[in-house]
């Protein structure tokens, strides 16, 4: 028996001895069979309550490769009767179930706060371009949820105090599940811990974007699990509900099994990301914006071409700048600034107007079809 078939083996074991399941570790398990699914690898087993029981059929798996010993989470038994004939199926049909099942979890967060972002549009007289949704996933390299650390984080370092439900009432305090929702100053904040990876290798594929940190590939793949967050304000300035997200990440990034957040179109560095988070500590005006935005950066044939992602978030469109001649550094520079500008002053840029930030400097700016974002963006002749 290879590591992996051992490893596999022992969750599942570990599965079925919970006290929610069968109780107790099952009398008799076997491998009974593999296959492949989604581009990972997943063992069949069979498996008796008790020694004159019948067999029944469990699934173990989602290793990313051979060398794997740590799944993705898709442990599952319906205790049918295992038939050797439609095993296979029958444990292919389970993992469908796990993915669909964790994929809705995912994404019932952020449709929640999504409808809760449409219902204050109707009911304020606020700008109807400003979002002030912000939201990201902190990924985790073991299945556990520290909420009360993330608490006690949000109290020692922000002096954000999260009340239990019993003082403020139902409808300002959740936690169950691994879910904690709570207001602050008019803001909800919402904290929902998911026990599987982000479907479809979505992280990892954003990961690449981030050219600050060599290895984001590769730590994001060993996430197995992740926290969804969520900050969403009524009234309030998308810039302070940003900084908020940013406190209520940073205070989630300090969980020891933490190695990243997805957000803003790639995954950050734990470390960096606190390490500018802290600056609002000194200066609590400041826009931690490095955190809220990714500055991207493309080789192209014709030169260099950079990108925004994030402003979308504060309702305003994100910038692109296609085949520049200047320099990695002077275009993410740039970008930084035009971005800094944009949101510290509550900037809305035209198509057909011009920036520049010295007399001489007057750059054309045209609003079309993004080419590295979605929807259209605003284009600077850099």
């Amino acid at each position: 028996m290879t590591t992996q078939q051992q490893a596999a083996m022992q969750s599942m074991i570990e599965w079925l001895a919970d006290e929610h399941e069968l109780g107790r570790e099952p009398s008799k398990i076997e491998i009974a069979g593999e296959f492949d699914l989604h581009g990972k690898h997943y063992y069949i087993f069979k498996y008796k309550k008790s020694v004159l029981g019948k067999w029944l059929l469990g699934v173990c798996g989602g290793y990313e490769d051979l060398s794997d010993t740590e799944h993705c989470g898709h442990v599952f038994s319906e205790m049918q009767p295992y038939d050797p004939n439609t095993a296979e199926q029958e444990a292919i049909t389970i993992v469908e179930m796990i993915r669909e099942y964790w994929m809705k979890q995912a994404e019932a967060l952020e449709a929640e706060f999504e409808d809760e972002e449409a219902t204050s549009k109707k009911d304020t007289e606020s700008n109807d371009n400003s979002s002030g949704l912000f939201n990201g996933f902190v990924l985790l390299n073991s299945s556990e949820c520290d909420l009360e650390q993330i608490k006690a984080n949000l109290l020692e370092d922000w002096n954000i105090s999260c009340p239990p439900p019993e003082e403020v009432g139902e409808d300002s305090t959740e936690e169950k599940d691994g879910t904690l929702v709570f207001d602050v100053d008019g803001f909800m904040l919402a904290v929902s811990f998911v026990d599987a990876p982000v479907p479809d290798g979505e992280a990892e594929y954003f990961a690449q974007a981030n050219y600050l940190w060599k290895d984001a590939v590769e730590v994001t793949k060993t996430h197995v699990a992740q926290i969804i967050l969520a900050v969403f304000t009524r009234s309030g300035s998308p810039l302070d509900s940003a900084k908020l997200y940013t406190k209520l990440a940073a205070s989630c990034l300090k969980l020891p099994n933490a190695i990243g957040i997805y957000t803003s179109g790639t995954v950050f560095q734990p470390e960096i990301y606190v390490e500018f988070a802290n600056l609002m500590k000194s200066d609590d005006d400041m826009l931690p914006l490095l955190n809220l935005v990714h500055f991207g950066l493309v080789s192209t044939e014709n030169g260099i071409s950079g990108y925004t992602y994030g402003l979308r978030a504060f309702g305003k469109d994100e910038i692109e700048i296609l085949d520049s001649g200047a320099s990695p550094n002077e275009l993410r520079d740039f970008l930084i600034d035009v971005s800094g500008y944009i949101l510290e002053q509550d900037v809305t840029l035209r198509d057909g107007e011009t920036i520049g930030f010295s007399a001489e400097q007057k750059l054309k700016i045209t609003r079309s079809e993004g080419v590295y974002v979605n929807e259209d963006s605003l284009k600077i002749q850099f």
